[in-house]
């Protein structure tokens, strides 16, 4: 009998952490690089965050994914191998930190590609992507194919695993939620404005507690995003313990790291594939860019 990518578990959790640091702010604009307070903002995530939070996984036994830009692995060398040196898997985050969506043609090819040099440079084995900003295009998964990675993680699909069928062959999808994002309930940052809310960490614990519990009854992917610069944080990361310790406590939550999703849902025949909806002849009734409510009729 096939083994089902769950193996066994009620809910599948992926902890994963996005190592942005300073490059989601330059990707706003390199002036951005003169703010001293802004860039110390950044820098508390690799410097402090991630060090805080490997021994916090340590403490509680679970693998994670860490996403990174490959500018900042280039910026600080011996931070990936750090990560999987403790047991962990760094996956492929861009380059720049700049949205495939923004980019002109070809460049998210070059800015994919520039990232994989980096890691094949410091011998870090990439198995899997996520698009910075999840802000996938068209491309993006024929250029995970391209590579041979074995998954990406930015669309919304579902909340179990699928497949995305592409030119150069199909890709498991490991699927995101704004729900399951630090950034929304943390993200605070005047210049470049990236978010204005402060949320309590109680008031996080119970939202993600509840569907951890929710993906149990449905049998799904609990795949949740942190940030070390916002999750890093003392508060937070106290509340992301407990998270952890009540799906420890469950006994029918399984913690994998990205990849090892990725091969079991590989070896699951009856996961799904999800075509995008084809809309390239369909878009006569649509305007060519939304009107700025504030510039009138």
């Amino acid at each position: 009998m096939s083994k089902t990518w769950r193996d066994g578990a009620a809910v599948v959790a992926t902890l994963t952490f996005d190592v942005d640091a300073e490059a989601p702010v330059l990707a706003h604009g390199r002036g951005h690089a003169a703010h001293a307070s802004t860039m110390s903002h950044q820098a508390y995530g690799p410097d402090v965050g991630v060090p805080r939070i490997l021994d916090l996984l340590d403490d509680l036994g679970v693998p994670a994914t860490f996403f990174v830009p490959g500018w900042v692995a280039e910026s600080r060398p011996g931070l990936a191998a750090g990560i999987v040196e403790r047991g962990h898997e760094v996956a492929h985050h861009s380059y720049s930190h700049r949205p495939p969506t923004t980019l002109p043609p070809g460049a998210e090819d070059a800015d994919f590609a520039r990232a994989m040099d980096v890691f094949a440079a410091q011998g870090i084995e990439i198995s899997g992507h996520r698009a910075a900003n999840w802000e996938a295009t068209a491309r993006t998964a024929e250029l995970v194919a391209e590579y041979g990675l074995l998954y990406d993680s930015s669309l919304m699909g579902d909340d179990r695993p699928y497949r995305v069928s592409t030119a150069r062959g199909p890709v498991t999808e490991l699927p995101v939620h704004w729900s399951l994002d630090d950034w929304e309930q943390y993200a605070f940052l005047p210049a470049p404005h990236v978010g204005s809310i402060i949320e309590s960490p109680r008031k996080v614990l119970e939202m993600w507690t509840d569907e951890l519990d929710a993906m149990a009854e449905y049998g799904c992917l609990f795949n949740l995003t942190n940030h070390p610069f916002l999750s890093g944080r003392p508060s937070r990361a106290v509340a992301l313990r407990r998270l952890i310790e009540h799906g420890l406590a469950r006994g029918d939550v399984r913690f994998l790291r990205c990849r090892d999703v990725a091969r079991q849902s590989n070896d699951d025949p009856a996961l799904p594939t999800r075509q995008p909806l084809d809309t390239s002849n369909r878009l006569d009734a649509f305007p060519e860019s939304t009107p700025d409510p504030a510039a009138g009729d």
